[in-house]
């Protein structure tokens, strides 16, 4: 008995294992939020799927909504709203419900017959059942435990992708904002120009081509402040579109100012930005579990290729003489067992092994060639976050005081009558530019720091990173006029 129980283990062993495969209540959630775990905004959560969630989630986003949204709330609004984000999140709970009806053994086959001749009746009853599957279920419990936390890596990707998709859309919204607000002063500074100048030239106190000039720079602030006023509610529209806002909702406000740059000594150290990756990024980590997965089955290719097909099964057949037509006469059972073994004489498995260490080497270099990646967007999107706070920073130090400055002195020789009113009205647009500009690399800089923080501790931000480096249109040629 002892001996029996001892060989019956590994059968029992795999019975357990299957009786323990079970689909994750919260569709696997849970472990997508250990994963994004100080990568989101504090108070940040993942969708429920449970109906009452959802009710609440909408009557905590309402709330939300009531004051103006900041980067952290935006995000907040469309981890809980964005639908695309729930569907990705559903398909997780999919692949959950996926490995678990690979882990359950398949049910068993019965077969009855019944015939019968002239002579005898036999009634045939047959039992039989896969063995492979039976036996190969411990390894395929691990390889599954594998794939669902490579997939649970990846769903986490997709989550800090819409983090920092919604944060630089609030960002490049709150800017849009304030570049409209600048484009409205510039705006009335060249449409006070330009009604000065037709009035002048009423009186002959303008000539044509002065006047011509003046009008020329009020369309031109006028069809700037369309584009302004086009850009901004674009912009507007793309965050809504990450929050998973619409109707009433899209009435929300937002700041009026960008977030101030942070002091030099707050910055980020690029001197250890390689290492950070290599050991946060979740897509290394997706590919790192590939490879687990792909070299694990490597030596199961050959065996599930000829062995495949594997099966028993019990017979328990009773055959009964007729005599005289009638069931009556002797009687004989037949039992056994019977295993079914596929030959191995065409098909040796030399494709599945080639197969096999192909995709091995596949993984293997995959994973190569995005730690190598992850290297490089490491280094670059830490050089452009660096030089966009350099340029951000010269911008709000030195360049924004020089523009006050230089309007200020505008406006005392303009007091003292030795500039005239067309010389402080360009000054003024030229003021109004540098506010402009200013906006832009103190956005830029954010959005280099949003991109950093996923290339280091994240995944890819998909894009090359880019520094704004382009001067503002000059103003200084009006400043002569």
């Amino acid at each position: 008995m002892k001996r029996l129980a001892f060989k019956a283990l590994p059968l029992l062993a795999a019975l357990a294992l299957a009786g323990c495969a079970s689909i994750s209540p919260d569709g696997l959630r849970g472990d997508v939020a250990r994963h994004t775990e100080g990568r989101l905004p504090v108070g940040a959560q993942l969708p429920s799927p449970d109906a009452q969630a959802l009710q609440d989630a909408q009557t905590q986003i309402a709330d939300w909504l009531k004051a103006p949204v900041d980067a952290d709330t935006a995000v907040r609004i469309a981890l809980l709203n964005n639908p695309g984000l729930q569907a990705q999140l559903a398909q997780l709970g999919i692949a959950d419900a996926q490995r678990v009806q690979v882990l359950t053994l398949p049910n068993p086959s019965f077969t009855f017959g019944r015939f019968r001749n002239g002579h005898e009746r036999e009634i045939e009853r047959q039992l039989s059942f896969g063995l492979v599957q039976l036996i190969t279920l411990p390894w395929r419990s691990r390889w599954q435990g594998w794939q669902m936390e490579q997939a649970t890596l990846t769903a986490a990707q997709q989550v800090l992708l819409l983090a920092s998709d919604t944060r630089r859309a609030w960002l490049r919204a709150v800017a849009a904002g304030q570049a409209l607000a600048a484009n409205e002063r510039m705006h009335e500074a060249a449409a006070l120009g330009g009604e000065l100048a037709r009035r002048m030239a009423q009186v002959g106190n303008f000539s044509k081509m002065d006047q011509a000039r003046e009008l020329a720079q009020q369309q031109q602030a006028a069809a700037q402040l369309a584009r302004a006023r086009l850009n901004a509610q674009l912009e507007r529209e793309q965050l809504a579109r990450r929050m998973g806002l619409w109707g009433q909702q899209l009435a929300y406000k937002l700041p009026a100012l960008l977030p101030a740059l942070p002091k030099i000594a707050e910055l980020r150290s690029g001197d250890d930005a390689e290492a950070t990756a290599l050991r946060q990024r979740l897509d290394l980590g997706a590919l790192r579990r590939d490879l687990d997965v792909t070299a694990g089955r490597q030596g199961w290719a050959t065996v599930g290729t000829i062995f495949g097909d594997i099966g028993a099964s019990y017979s328990n057949n009773t055959t009964t003489e007729r005599v005289n037509g009638e069931t009556g006469g002797h009687s004989d059972k037949t039992q056994g067992w019977e295993f079914d073994v596929p030959l191995p004489l065409f098909d040796w498995g030399f494709a599945a092994r080639g197969m096999a260490r192909n995709q091995v080497l596949r993984s293997a270099s995959l994973l190569r060639d995005n730690a190598i990646r992850a290297r490089s967007e490491a280094r670059s999107n830490w050089l452009a976050y660096r030089t966009a706070y350099d340029l951000a920073l010269q911008q709000q130090a030195e360049v924004l005081p020089l523009a006050k400055l230089m309007q200020e002195e505008t406006v005392y020789r303009y007091n003292g009558m030795f500039m005239s009113v067309w010389q402080l009205l360009a000054q003024a647009r030229s003021t109004t530019q540098a506010v402009v500009t200013a906006t832009e690399a103190q956005r830029d800089f954010w959005l280099a720091e949003t991109d950093l923080r996923l290339a280091l501790t994240g995944t890819s931000p998909g894009t090359a990173p880019t520094v704004n480096t382009t001067a503002a249109p000059a103003a200084q040629a009006e400043a002569g006029h």
